[in-house]
Protein backbone atom coordinates (compact mmCIF):
# COMPACT_ATOMS: atom_id res chain seq x y z
CA UNK A 1 0.00 0.00 0.00
CA UNK A 2 1.31 3.45 -0.89
CA UNK A 3 2.25 5.57 2.11
CA UNK A 4 3.45 9.02 3.15
CA UNK A 5 5.39 9.71 6.36
CA UNK A 6 6.07 13.20 7.76
CA UNK A 7 8.46 14.06 10.58
CA UNK A 8 10.29 16.91 12.31
CA UNK A 9 13.71 16.99 13.93
CA UNK A 10 13.10 17.95 17.54
CA UNK A 11 14.58 21.35 18.43
CA UNK A 12 15.85 21.99 14.89
CA UNK A 13 14.42 24.02 11.98
CA UNK A 14 14.28 20.94 9.77
CA UNK A 15 11.38 18.88 8.44
CA UNK A 16 11.25 15.70 6.43
CA UNK A 17 8.99 13.37 4.45
CA UNK A 18 9.22 9.95 2.86
CA UNK A 19 6.80 8.70 0.23
CA UNK A 20 6.57 5.15 -1.10
CA UNK A 21 4.23 4.62 -4.03
CA UNK A 22 3.52 0.95 -4.63
CA UNK A 23 -0.04 0.08 -5.70
CA UNK A 24 -0.66 3.62 -7.01
CA UNK A 25 2.50 3.54 -9.14
CA UNK A 26 1.90 0.00 -10.38
CA UNK A 27 -1.60 1.05 -11.48
CA UNK A 28 -0.16 3.85 -13.62
CA UNK A 29 2.31 1.50 -15.29
CA UNK A 30 -0.27 -1.26 -15.81
CA UNK A 31 -2.72 1.08 -17.52
CA UNK A 32 0.00 2.35 -19.84
CA UNK A 33 1.14 -1.18 -20.67
CA UNK A 34 -2.48 -2.13 -21.52
CA UNK A 35 -2.73 0.71 -24.05
CA UNK A 36 -2.46 -1.06 -27.43
CA UNK A 37 -1.57 2.19 -29.18
CA UNK A 38 1.43 3.18 -27.08
CA UNK A 39 2.48 0.08 -25.16
CA UNK A 40 4.51 0.23 -21.94
CA UNK A 41 6.89 3.04 -21.12
CA UNK A 42 10.57 2.42 -21.92
CA UNK A 43 12.41 1.77 -18.63
CA UNK A 44 14.21 5.16 -18.53
CA UNK A 45 10.91 7.00 -19.08
CA UNK A 46 9.17 4.94 -16.41
CA UNK A 47 11.98 5.76 -13.98
CA UNK A 48 11.75 9.49 -14.71
CA UNK A 49 7.96 9.52 -14.46
CA UNK A 50 8.08 7.56 -11.19
CA UNK A 51 10.53 10.03 -9.70
CA UNK A 52 8.32 12.90 -10.86
CA UNK A 53 5.24 11.33 -9.27
CA UNK A 54 7.05 10.78 -5.96
CA UNK A 55 8.44 14.33 -6.02
CA UNK A 56 5.05 15.86 -6.85
CA UNK A 57 3.49 13.96 -3.94
CA UNK A 58 6.14 15.28 -1.56
CA UNK A 59 5.69 18.86 -2.79
CA UNK A 60 1.89 18.71 -2.60
CA UNK A 61 2.13 17.36 0.95
CA UNK A 62 4.44 20.22 1.91
CA UNK A 63 1.95 23.00 1.19
CA UNK A 64 -1.46 24.14 2.36
CA UNK A 65 -3.13 24.68 -0.98
CA UNK A 66 -6.64 23.78 -2.11
CA UNK A 67 -5.84 22.72 -5.63
CA UNK A 68 -3.71 20.51 -7.84
CA UNK A 69 0.06 20.54 -8.01
CA UNK A 70 1.25 19.73 -11.53
CA UNK A 71 4.89 18.91 -12.22
CA UNK A 72 5.89 19.00 -15.90
CA UNK A 73 9.13 18.42 -17.74
CA UNK A 74 9.35 19.21 -21.44
CA UNK A 75 12.09 19.81 -23.92
CA UNK A 76 13.80 18.92 -27.17
CA UNK A 77 14.46 15.20 -26.75
CA UNK A 78 12.52 12.02 -27.53
CA UNK A 79 10.35 12.58 -24.45
CA UNK A 80 8.32 15.62 -25.45
CA UNK A 81 6.53 16.02 -22.13
CA UNK A 82 6.15 14.19 -18.83
CA UNK A 83 3.45 15.18 -16.33
CA UNK A 84 2.62 14.21 -12.75
CA UNK A 85 -0.45 15.70 -11.04
CA UNK A 86 -1.32 15.37 -7.34
CA UNK A 87 -4.48 16.74 -5.72
CA UNK A 88 -4.90 17.85 -2.07
CA UNK A 89 -6.36 14.44 -1.13
CA UNK A 90 -3.16 12.88 -2.55
CA UNK A 91 -4.96 11.32 -5.51
CA UNK A 92 -2.45 11.24 -8.32
CA UNK A 93 -1.92 10.46 -11.98
CA UNK A 94 0.96 10.71 -14.45
CA UNK A 95 1.72 10.37 -18.14
CA UNK A 96 4.49 10.94 -20.68
CA UNK A 97 4.63 11.40 -24.44
CA UNK A 98 7.50 9.57 -26.16
CA UNK A 99 8.23 10.28 -29.83
CA UNK A 100 11.67 8.80 -30.38
CA UNK A 101 13.95 5.90 -29.59
CA UNK A 102 15.75 5.81 -26.26
CA UNK A 103 18.86 3.91 -25.21
CA UNK A 104 18.37 1.65 -22.21
CA UNK A 105 20.68 3.81 -20.11
CA UNK A 106 19.18 7.19 -21.12
CA UNK A 107 19.41 9.91 -18.48
CA UNK A 108 17.46 13.12 -17.99
CA UNK A 109 19.48 15.19 -20.53
CA UNK A 110 19.14 12.42 -23.16
CA UNK A 111 15.36 12.36 -22.78
CA UNK A 112 14.33 16.03 -22.51
CA UNK A 113 17.40 18.26 -22.69
CA UNK A 114 19.45 17.31 -25.72
CA UNK A 115 20.22 20.90 -26.72
CA UNK A 116 19.92 22.37 -23.21
CA UNK A 117 16.47 23.79 -23.94
CA UNK A 118 14.49 21.59 -21.54
CA UNK A 119 12.30 23.12 -18.86
CA UNK A 120 10.67 22.08 -15.60
CA UNK A 121 7.37 23.72 -14.63
CA UNK A 122 5.52 23.55 -11.32
CA UNK A 123 1.92 24.73 -11.51
CA UNK A 124 -0.57 25.27 -8.68
CA UNK A 125 -4.06 25.02 -10.13
CA UNK A 126 -6.67 26.34 -7.63
CA UNK A 127 -9.75 24.19 -7.13
CA UNK A 128 -12.82 25.88 -8.57
CA UNK A 129 -10.75 28.50 -10.38
CA UNK A 130 -12.97 31.39 -11.48
CA UNK A 131 -12.75 32.96 -14.97
CA UNK A 132 -9.78 35.28 -15.22
CA UNK A 133 -7.99 33.73 -12.23
CA UNK A 134 -4.53 32.60 -13.25
CA UNK A 135 -2.78 29.61 -11.68
CA UNK A 136 0.67 30.09 -10.17
CA UNK A 137 3.46 28.65 -12.28
CA UNK A 138 7.20 28.58 -11.79
CA UNK A 139 9.46 27.50 -14.66
CA UNK A 140 13.17 26.70 -14.45
CA UNK A 141 15.68 25.37 -17.00
CA UNK A 142 17.28 21.96 -16.72
CA UNK A 143 20.74 23.41 -16.22
CA UNK A 144 22.64 24.89 -13.29
CA UNK A 145 24.09 28.31 -12.60
CA UNK A 146 27.00 27.72 -14.98
CA UNK A 147 24.82 26.40 -17.81
CA UNK A 148 25.77 22.78 -17.08
CA UNK A 149 23.13 20.14 -17.81
CA UNK A 150 21.60 18.69 -14.66
CA UNK A 151 21.64 14.90 -14.76
CA UNK A 152 18.95 14.15 -12.18
CA UNK A 153 15.41 15.33 -11.49
CA UNK A 154 16.35 15.76 -7.82
CA UNK A 155 19.03 18.27 -8.81
CA UNK A 156 16.53 20.26 -10.89
CA UNK A 157 14.00 20.45 -8.05
CA UNK A 158 16.61 21.29 -5.41
CA UNK A 159 17.79 24.11 -7.65
CA UNK A 160 14.20 25.28 -8.10
CA UNK A 161 13.46 25.32 -4.35
CA UNK A 162 16.66 27.22 -3.62
CA UNK A 163 16.05 29.86 -6.28
CA UNK A 164 12.28 30.25 -6.02
CA UNK A 165 11.56 29.50 -2.36
CA UNK A 166 14.88 30.46 -0.74
CA UNK A 167 14.86 27.15 1.15
CA UNK A 168 17.65 24.59 1.41
CA UNK A 169 16.19 21.29 0.19
CA UNK A 170 17.60 17.80 -0.18
CA UNK A 171 15.79 15.28 -2.37
CA UNK A 172 16.54 11.62 -2.97
CA UNK A 173 14.32 10.02 -5.63
CA UNK A 174 14.14 6.56 -7.16
CA UNK A 175 11.73 4.43 -9.18
CA UNK A 176 11.51 1.04 -10.86
CA UNK A 177 8.61 -1.08 -12.11
CA UNK A 178 7.34 -1.77 -8.57
CA UNK A 179 8.06 1.29 -6.42
CA UNK A 180 8.39 5.05 -6.85
CA UNK A 181 9.85 6.65 -3.73
CA UNK A 182 11.31 9.86 -2.42
CA UNK A 183 12.91 11.41 0.66
CA UNK A 184 12.67 15.17 1.22
CA UNK A 185 14.63 17.10 3.85
CA UNK A 186 14.05 20.85 4.09
CA UNK A 187 15.10 23.76 6.25
CA UNK A 188 12.08 25.42 7.80
CA UNK A 189 11.45 29.03 6.76
CA UNK A 190 12.55 31.80 9.12
CA UNK A 191 9.41 33.81 8.39
CA UNK A 192 6.30 33.34 6.27
CA UNK A 193 5.03 30.22 4.54
CA UNK A 194 8.29 29.52 2.77
CA UNK A 195 6.79 27.12 0.25
CA UNK A 196 5.12 27.07 -3.15
CA UNK A 197 1.85 28.41 -1.80
CA UNK A 198 3.67 31.33 -0.19
CA UNK A 199 5.30 32.14 -3.51
CA UNK A 200 1.91 31.97 -5.20
CA UNK A 201 0.73 34.64 -2.81
CA UNK A 202 3.76 36.84 -3.47
CA UNK A 203 5.54 36.01 -0.20
CA UNK A 204 9.30 36.33 -0.78
CA UNK A 205 11.02 37.01 2.53
CA UNK A 206 14.67 38.16 2.52
CA UNK A 207 15.15 36.57 5.94
CA UNK A 208 14.76 33.12 4.40
CA UNK A 209 17.27 33.92 1.68
CA UNK A 210 19.81 35.16 4.23
CA UNK A 211 19.81 31.71 5.90
CA UNK A 212 20.61 29.71 2.76
CA UNK A 213 23.43 27.26 3.43
CA UNK A 214 24.13 28.56 6.95
CA UNK A 215 22.14 26.31 9.27
CA UNK A 216 24.47 23.70 10.71
CA UNK A 217 21.68 21.36 11.81
CA UNK A 218 20.20 21.27 8.33
CA UNK A 219 23.62 20.83 6.71
CA UNK A 220 24.41 17.85 8.93
CA UNK A 221 21.04 16.18 8.34
CA UNK A 222 21.29 16.88 4.61
CA UNK A 223 24.62 15.04 4.46
CA UNK A 224 23.09 12.07 6.25
CA UNK A 225 20.08 12.03 3.91
CA UNK A 226 22.33 12.17 0.85
CA UNK A 227 23.95 8.86 1.83
CA UNK A 228 20.67 7.04 1.08
CA UNK A 229 21.17 4.92 -2.03
CA UNK A 230 18.68 4.21 -4.78
CA UNK A 231 18.47 0.52 -3.85
CA UNK A 232 17.90 1.33 -0.18
CA UNK A 233 15.12 3.78 -1.00
CA UNK A 234 13.39 1.23 -3.24
CA UNK A 235 13.74 -1.86 -1.07
CA UNK A 236 13.80 -0.80 2.60
CA UNK A 237 10.72 0.04 4.64
CA UNK A 238 10.35 3.54 6.08
CA UNK A 239 11.18 2.55 9.64
CA UNK A 240 14.46 0.98 8.57
CA UNK A 241 15.42 3.99 6.45
CA UNK A 242 14.80 6.47 9.25
CA UNK A 243 16.64 4.32 11.77
CA UNK A 244 19.69 3.89 9.53
CA UNK A 245 19.93 7.55 8.57
CA UNK A 246 18.94 9.40 11.72
CA UNK A 247 19.50 7.01 14.62
CA UNK A 248 21.20 9.75 16.64
CA UNK A 249 18.43 12.32 16.07
CA UNK A 250 15.16 12.72 17.93
CA UNK A 251 12.31 12.62 15.42
CA UNK A 252 8.78 13.84 15.98
CA UNK A 253 6.64 11.57 13.83
CA UNK A 254 3.19 12.23 12.41
CA UNK A 255 0.60 9.54 11.73
CA UNK A 256 1.42 7.87 8.39
CA UNK A 257 -1.03 8.52 5.56
CA UNK A 258 -2.12 5.34 3.82
CA UNK A 259 -5.03 3.97 1.81
CA UNK A 260 -7.53 6.58 0.63
CA UNK A 261 -6.02 9.03 3.12
CA UNK A 262 -2.62 8.57 1.52
CA UNK A 263 -1.29 8.59 -2.04
CA UNK A 264 -3.65 6.78 -4.41
CA UNK A 265 -4.30 6.64 -8.13
CA UNK A 266 -7.31 8.52 -9.52
CA UNK A 267 -8.14 10.16 -12.83
CA UNK A 268 -10.37 13.18 -13.36
CA UNK A 269 -11.24 12.49 -16.97
CA UNK A 270 -14.89 12.19 -17.96
CA UNK A 271 -17.24 12.09 -20.92
CA UNK A 272 -18.25 15.73 -20.49
CA UNK A 273 -14.60 16.85 -20.49
CA UNK A 274 -14.00 14.96 -23.72
CA UNK A 275 -17.16 16.49 -25.20
CA UNK A 276 -15.78 19.94 -24.39
CA UNK A 277 -12.56 19.05 -26.19
CA UNK A 278 -14.48 17.93 -29.28
CA UNK A 279 -16.51 21.14 -29.13
CA UNK A 280 -13.23 23.01 -29.20
CA UNK A 281 -12.25 21.26 -32.44
CA UNK A 282 -15.24 22.83 -34.22
CA UNK A 283 -18.03 21.36 -36.32
CA UNK A 284 -16.03 20.98 -39.52
CA UNK A 285 -13.17 19.07 -37.90
CA UNK A 286 -15.58 16.80 -36.00
CA UNK A 287 -17.56 16.04 -39.18
CA UNK A 288 -14.33 15.30 -41.03
CA UNK A 289 -13.31 12.73 -38.42
CA UNK A 290 -16.78 11.15 -38.50
CA UNK A 291 -16.71 10.92 -42.29
CA UNK A 292 -13.32 9.20 -42.21
CA UNK A 293 -13.76 6.86 -39.24
CA UNK A 294 -17.47 6.61 -38.48
CA UNK A 295 -17.08 7.82 -34.91
CA UNK A 296 -14.81 9.97 -32.76
CA UNK A 297 -12.71 7.97 -30.31
CA UNK A 298 -10.63 9.67 -27.62
CA UNK A 299 -8.45 7.89 -25.08
CA UNK A 300 -7.31 9.41 -21.80
CA UNK A 301 -3.51 9.61 -21.68
CA UNK A 302 -3.56 9.24 -17.89
CA UNK A 303 -5.88 6.29 -17.26
CA UNK A 304 -6.34 4.76 -20.72
CA UNK A 305 -10.15 4.93 -20.72
CA UNK A 306 -11.67 5.19 -24.21
CA UNK A 307 -14.57 7.52 -25.04
CA UNK A 308 -16.55 7.04 -28.27
CA UNK A 309 -18.93 9.53 -29.89
CA UNK A 310 -21.04 8.59 -32.93
CA UNK A 311 -22.70 11.04 -35.33
CA UNK A 312 -25.71 11.54 -33.04
CA UNK A 313 -23.46 12.21 -30.03
CA UNK A 314 -21.39 14.69 -32.03
CA UNK A 315 -24.50 16.52 -33.27
CA UNK A 316 -25.69 16.87 -29.70
CA UNK A 317 -22.35 18.35 -28.63
CA UNK A 318 -22.82 21.24 -31.05
CA UNK A 319 -26.51 21.88 -30.31
CA UNK A 320 -27.32 25.12 -28.46
CA UNK A 321 -27.86 24.80 -24.68
CA UNK A 322 -31.43 23.84 -23.88
CA UNK A 323 -31.87 22.05 -27.21
CA UNK A 324 -30.22 18.77 -26.28
CA UNK A 325 -31.35 15.33 -27.43
CA UNK A 326 -31.39 12.27 -25.14
CA UNK A 327 -27.93 10.66 -25.21
CA UNK A 328 -27.46 7.69 -27.51
CA UNK A 329 -26.43 4.35 -25.96
CA UNK A 330 -22.76 4.56 -26.92
CA UNK A 331 -20.05 2.45 -25.37
CA UNK A 332 -17.61 4.19 -23.03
Amino acid sequence: MSELHKFLFDGMPVRGMIVRLTDAWQEILARRAANTTTGAYPPPVAELLGEMTAAATLMQSNIKFNGSLILQIFGDGPVKVAVAEVKPDLSLRATATVVGELPADARLPDMVNVNNKGRCAITLEPKGRVPGQQPYQGVVPLFGDEGEKLGKLSEVLQHYMLQSEQLDTTLVLAADDKVAAGLLIQRLPVKGEGNLEGTAGGDRNPANEDEIGLNEDYNRISILASTLTRDELLTLDVETILRRLFWEEKLLRFEPQKGMLGPHFACTCGRERVAQMIRGLGVEEAESILAERGDIEVGCDFCGKQYRFDAVDAAQIFRPPGDQLPPSPTVQ
